[in-house]
């Protein structure tokens, strides 16, 4: 199975990778091909230069180009998830693996927010304004390079919301894995 996670900023995408990790999935993510160039161009991995580096190579490779460089090295018929997945096209590309699920990750922003505080991770917005305008700039793509975080939501299998505490999101996941195993 290839499980691929869209989502908002702190929503819980990377718990969601931690659990998939821990029942025997690889695990990759669409920004691992960014990173990768970025390295190789000497530049500092940052938030802003990650969604500008996504943006350099969607508008040099296409706008799956992403995912695609991420099926070139995930095993065939493997349990895989892919995070970090942000386009239409990287959805299609996906679904070249029959066995493609995309969860789309929901939490409210303000509960968002406090996760991005309590996490406290390096390139975060430090303000709930930053945050907030951050979020806005990725929601619909202006070209093919861009995010467009609703458009990608909207090809979702399923939808989890993460409302709640990780305990309540565990048990959305094993049911989840019941249904679709």
């Amino acid at each position: 199975m290839l499980i691929g996670i869209t989502g908002r900023n702190a929503s819980g995408k990377t718990t969601i990778i931690e659990w998939l990790k821990d029942k025997g999935f690889g695990i990759n993510s669409c920004s691992d091909s960014i990173r990768n160039w970025l390295r190789s161009n000497n530049q500092e991995i940052t938030r802003d230069n990650l969604i500008e580096g996504g943006r350099k190579l969607r508008a040099m490779g296409g706008p799956g180009i992403l995912a695609e460089m991420l099926l070139d090295v995930i095993e065939p018929g493997s349990n895989h998830a892919v995070d970090s997945i942000r386009t239409p096209a990287e959805v299609e590309a996906l679904k070249k693996r029959e066995d493609f699920l995309l969860l789309e990750i929901r939490a409210p922003r303000e509960l968002r927010w406090q996760r991005l505080l309590e996490r406290g991770r390096t390139g975060d917005a430090e303000t709930f304004e930053q945050f907030s305008e951050q979020e806005e700039s990725e929601l619909v793509a202006h070209d093919e390079s861009g995010q467009a975080l609703i458009a990608t939501g909207k090809l979702a299998d399923v939808v989890i919301h993460n409302n709640g505490n990780i305990e309540d999101l565990h048990l959305q996941l094993e049911l989840l894995m019941k249904e679709y195993s």
